[in-house]
């Protein structure tokens, strides 16, 4: 394998986290940034709904340092770090019960419930 520059490995793996991970995890309202990289360890930040949520973590191993590794051999390691200025909570927020509470159920009184139940 020919050896290559940092700057070439880091342009690479810019180049994947914009085309193949920022429009996935955008979807989901996070963002994942490059912060370094140096021999073999990358450093991303996670910011958006990313930080801070347990399953970030998943995300990250499982697939982004999965995926980059594959891609560029030279990653041996991503880490993270979160974006300490995120002011979004990573969890079910207000819309989500907005569009639970507009699903149709059907209208039973205390009474009817009481009924079925004895």
């Amino acid at each position: 394998m020919t050896k290559r520059t940092n700057d070439e490995i880091i342009t690479e793996i810019k180049s994947l986290l914009e085309t193949h991970v920022k429009p996935v995890v955008d979807s989901h309202g996070g963002a994942i940034n490059f912060v370094s990289y140096d021999q073999g360890t990358l450093l991303l930040e996670l910011s958006g709904a990313c930080s801070g949520c347990a399953g970030s973590t998943m995300t990250l191993k499982m697939g982004v340092e999965n995926m980059l590794k594959h891609y560029v051999p030279e990653v041996e390691q991503v880490d993270s770090v979160d974006d300490p200025y995120s002011t979004v909570n990573p969890y079910y927020t207000q819309p989500f019960f907005d569009v639970y509470d507009r699903i149709p159920t059907a209208d039973i009184t205390d009474e009817e419930s009481n009924e079925s139940n004895n």
